[in-house]
């Protein structure tokens, strides 16, 4: 059985002893039912991870960090998904899946038609849970850098930040289908995912993206609900380009 992983947001140097953050040490020793001696493995988000073994004094944990393994689990390129807010808690299995399939970052776009809308503390509250979820999915699947989680924001501020690499739209009635689009792009390193919400763009929206370059590309006969479409084209992406 595979040593538990955790990620601990502060300097890790090979053969130092360091004190747990509180909420670790909790949930190691608390949850986990961790005990002294026992194999943990850390990873702050800089790359790579440190074997330790774990150490307790009273209701403190520690950990000894063993030598620098360099392992990582990233994609051979980088994936954003900018996701239409769902309703309810679908937001919350596609964060954990994102992770899960390689994304760098995901980004939440309060899309006209969303049901759900988010301001004030409930926008606050509602982002950092997703961002414990992106922590808690890269401890689970093995990833050593965290995925990044915006707030949501609107397409047209979302369109007009610098974009990383190609972008594109999943549109049932494109033309050009996700394979021939990627075909006929070589040597990609990066590309942005668009995926509506469950009522879809909206025509306005539609056109700001396509006046922002953004090119839309349908992705097989079926129309897939906003929680699995994004989640399915990551995983095309990865397979049709080989990453």
């Amino acid at each position: 059985m595979s040593a538990p992983r955790f990620f601990c947001d502060i300097p890790l140097a090979a053969g130092a002893r360091i004190a747990l953050p509180e909420a670790l040490a909790h949930h190691a020793l608390r949850v986990l039912r961790l005990r002294a001696g026992e194999a943990v493995v850390l990873f702050n988000g800089q790359g790579g991870q440190y074997p330790a073994v774990l150490e307790v004094e009273g209701k403190a944990g520690f950990a000894q960090l063993g030598d620098f393994d360099p392992r990582e689990a990233e994609l051979a390129g980088r994936i954003t998904l900018a996701q239409g807010l769902p309703s309810g808690d679908k937001m919350d299995w596609v964060v954990e899946k994102a992770v899960e399939l390689g994304a760098v970052r995901i980004s939440p776009i309060a899309a006209q038609r969303s049901v759900l809308q988010l301001s004030g503390p409930r926008l606050d509250k509602r982002v950092a849970h997703w961002r414990r979820i992106a922590q808690s999915a890269g401890e689970q699947c093995g990833r050593n850098r965290l995925m990044a989680v915006d707030a949501p924001q609107a397409l047209a501020d979302w369109l007009a930040q610098p974009a990383d690499g190609l972008r594109l739209l999943c549109h049932p009635e494109a033309e050009q289908d996700l394979a021939g689009k990627l075909g006929a792009t070589p040597g990609m390193q990066a590309l942005t995912l668009l995926v509506g919400p469950e009522g879809g763009w909206s025509d306005k929206e539609l056109d700001l993206a396509r006046q922002a370059g953004v090119e839309a590309v349908r992705f097989g006969p079926r129309v897939l609900r906003t929680e699995t479409a994004g989640l399915a084209l990551l995983s095309a992406v990865s397979a049709l380009l080989g990453w």
